[in-house]
């Protein structure tokens, strides 16, 4: 049985997955690279976004299975790539 969580994550996956290819056909219909890069840092603040969001879902999901531990080094993981990944 599919926990209803699951279908949340899915949802927020398959919304940025459209997003995503709205993006690159503007991408390809504009053939400027100035619109492009514009589009791309657009979608450089949808990533993360979406990354937290469906991460806080399923953590929310298991934090009365998790210990508290484990629940941080989760949010430390998080953390970290977003601050990896910025310029």
């Amino acid at each position: 049985m599919r926990e209803p969580l699951v279908n949340s994550m899915a949802a927020i996956r398959l919304i940025s997955a459209t997003i995503e290819a709205t993006a690159a056909v503007l991408m390809l219909r504009s053939g400027r690279v100035e619109t492009a890069l514009r589009i791309n840092g657009l979608l450089g603040l949808v990533g993360p976004t979406i990354l937290v969001s469906v991460t806080a879902i399923g953590v929310a999901g298991l934090a009365g299975r998790l210990p508290y531990g484990k629940m941080a080094i989760i949010g430390m993981g998080v953390y970290l790539i977003l601050f990896g990944s910025r310029p």
